[in-house]
C-alpha cells in the first residue's frame, strides 16, 4: 500500500503533481474546505432550514438569536438563518455564472486574437484597452443603471466588465504556446487553424485561466453584492448583498442583521482566495514543491 502511494507521488503525471502540491498547502486545503462547505450549504441547506426564507410574521420582527430563530429575525419577521442559507445559493450561483461567462468570452476572444495576430490582434487589444480605461465597478454601475436594477442585469454588466482580463491572459499564453514545436508539427502535417487552436493550443493555456477564475470568484462575490446598493437582486429574494442593504437602518440597534451576511461574504471571499492562491502555486512550473 505504501509502495503504491509512493509510486503515485513519484509519478510525473501533471494532475497528480498538482494534487500533491495542493495537499501540502495548508491554506489551499483550508480554502477548499470552506468552498466545499459553502457548496454543501447551498445545495442541501434549504432542506434543513427551520423556516421559509420568504415567510413574514410581524409579531416576530427583529427578534435576537434564540432557540427558535438561531440567528434572529429581520424587520419583517423572516428567519435570518433561512435567508442566509438560501442567499448562499443565490450569491454563489450568481458568481459562478458571471465568472463562467466572463472566462468563456475572454478565452475565445483572447485565443483568436493571440493566434491570428496582425490586424485582428490590434483591434481586439485596443478595445480591451478602452474598456480597461474605465473603472470596472463604475462601468458596471452605469450599465445596470441603464438596463435597470435586476440580478440578470448585474450579471450582464459584470461579464462585460471582466472578460477583458481573461482575454489578455489568454492572448499572452497563446503567443507563447503557438511558437512551440508541437504546434509547428501539427501545422506541418496539415492541421487546420481551428484544430490547432482548440486541440493543441487551448488545452495548454487553460491553467492560468483556472487560477484567475478561482481568484476571481471572491472578487465577483463582492462585486455582485451590488444588491447592497439596491441594483441587484430585488426583494424579497434572499441574497447576501440585499440582506446588507435591508439591514442598514438597524445596524446600530440590531447589529446581528448586518453582521451575519457580512461574515458570510467575508468567509466566501476568503475561501476562494485561499484556494486560488494554492492553485496558482501548484500550477506554477517554477515551484518545485514536495515530490
Amino acid at each position: 500500500m505504501h509502495d503504491a502511494i509512493a509510486k503515485i507521488i513519484a509519478s510525473d503525471d501533471p494532475l497528480i503533481v498538482v494534487l500533491h502540491r495542493l495537499t501540502h498547502n495548508k491554506l489551499a486545503i483550508a480554502g477548499a474546505a470552506i468552498v466545499l462547505c459553502l457548496l454543501l450549504v447551498a445545495v442541501f441547506g434549504p432542506l434543513l432550514v427551520p423556516h421559509s426564507p420568504l415567510h413574514q410574521d410581524l409579531s416576530h420582527r427583529l427578534l435576537p438569536p434564540s432557540r427558535h430563530f438561531p440567528l434572529g429575525t429581520d424587520e419583517l419577521g423572516r428567519c435570518l438563518l433561512s435567508r442566509l442559507v438560501y442567499g448562499a445559493r443565490t450569491s454563489l450561483l450568481t458568481a459562478v455564472v458571471i465568472v463562467s461567462g466572463a472566462a468563456l468570452v475572454g478565452m475565445l476572444i483572447g485565443l483568436l486574437s493571440g493566434y491570428l495576430g496582425g490586424p485582428v490582434d490590434e483591434v481586439v487589444m485596443r478595445i480591451v484597452d478602452i474598456l480597461l480605461a474605465f473603472p470596472g465597478i463604475i462601468f458596471a454601475l452605469v450599465m445596470v443603471g441603464v438596463l435597470g436594477p435586476s440580478l440578470l442585469n448585474v450579471m450582464i454588466g459584470l461579464v462585460v466588465v471582466h472578460w477583458t482580463g481573461y482575454a489578455r491572459l489568454m492572448r499572452s499564453s497563446v503567443l507563447a504556446v503557438k511558437e512551440q514545436t508541437f504546434v509547428e508539427a501539427a501545422r506541418a502535417i496539415g492541421a487546420g487553424p481551428l484544430r490547432i487552436m482548440f486541440r493543441h493550443v487551448l488545452p495548454n493555456c487553460l491553467a492560468p485561466l483556472v487560477v484567475m477564475a478561482t481568484l476571481g470568484m471572491g472578487h465577483i462575490i463582492l462585486a455582485a453584492a451590488l444588491s447592497f446598493l439596491g441594483l441587484g437582486a430585488q426583494p424579497p429574494t434572499p441574497e447576501w448583498g440585499a440582506m446588507l442593504n435591508s439591514a442598514r437602518p438597524f445596524m446600530r440597534t440590531h447589529a446581528y442583521l448586518i453582521t451575519f451576511p457580512g461574515l458570510a461574504i467575508m468567509i466566501a471571499v476568503l475561501g476562494f482566495n485561499f484556494l486560488g492562491d494554492g492553485l496558482r502555486d501548484a500550477l506554477d512550473p517554477r515551484q518545485k514543491g514536495i515530490r
